[in-house]
């Protein structure tokens, strides 16, 4: 089992910035490909952006990509997110995801979908004001 905690959410003005983190525990060794979700109120989750831990490769959706970056600490096995240029939009719910990308799992080839993550935090909030 992998444990994920999210950290850094908050309120903001449009412009501003935030960093997210977020924390896993237990069999971090299954935590090969790790993602950045949200779900604002009413609407579908979207993914945002995702990091494949041992080669590095990312993908963010095109809403982020520029204002985004995300990033993973091995050592201390932390994922984050710097959010920079925040938009109204961006408001919602942001949900860490990892998935031990085992034969077979969807994550390989849709890391930016969040239906085939095996591993969820209960996430933090992001609000960006006008």
């Amino acid at each position: 089992q992998v444990q994920l905690v999210e950290s850094g959410g908050g309120s903001v003005q449009a412009g501003g910035s935030l960093r997210l983190s977020c924390a896993a525990s237990g069999d971090t060794h299954n935590t090969n490909c790790m993602g950045w979700f949200r779900q604002a109120p009413g609407k579908e989750r979207e993914g945002v952006a995702a990091i494949f831990t041992g080669g590095g490769s990312w993908y963010y959706s095109d809403s982020v990509d520029g204002r985004f970056t995300i990033s993973h600490d091995m050592k201390t096995n932390t994922l984050y997110l710097q959010m920079n240029n925040l938009k109204p939009e961006d408001t919602g719910m942001y949900y860490c995801a990892a998935d031990p990308l085992f034969l077979g799992s969807p994550v390989r080839v849709k890391p930016l979908e969040g239906s085939g993550y095996k591993y969820w935090g209960k996430g933090t909030q992001v609000t960006v004001s006008s």
